[in-house]
């Protein structure tokens, strides 16, 4: 199993067990998380984003979260370089599973 499978594998049996689960997308700028495209990833969409993005060169954590507020979704967390902390899940929120490519 590649580096790629390990990290994307668990990701991939979350979306195919919940079929209509989003994803939201972070970039680490200037030491701050932020919110990517302000718009939630289809299930579809969730693994090959990954993917491509693990393939240019860039670091993934990501968790399967249930939250109050959003329901069960996916967040993803993209960076460069160090591992840095990761963003607090929100208030109320529970992480069920997750993964990262970064040691």
């Amino acid at each position: 199993m590649t580096e790629f499978e390990t990290v994307l594998e668990p990701l991939a049996r979350v979306t195919r067990k919940q079929k209509t689960i989003e994803a939201y997308a972070y970039w680490l700028r200037d030491g701050a998380w932020s919110d990517a495209a302000g718009e939630s990833l289809e299930t579809e969409e969730i693994v090959f984003y990954a993917e491509g993005l693990l393939m240019e060169g860039f670091q993934l954590a990501w968790d399967h979260v249930s939250d109050p507020g959003l329901g069960d979704h996916i967040r993803l967390c993209f960076w460069q370089g160090d591992r840095p902390a990761l963003p607090d899940l929100p208030s109320g929120a529970t992480r069920l599973t997750g993964g990262t490519s970064a040691a």
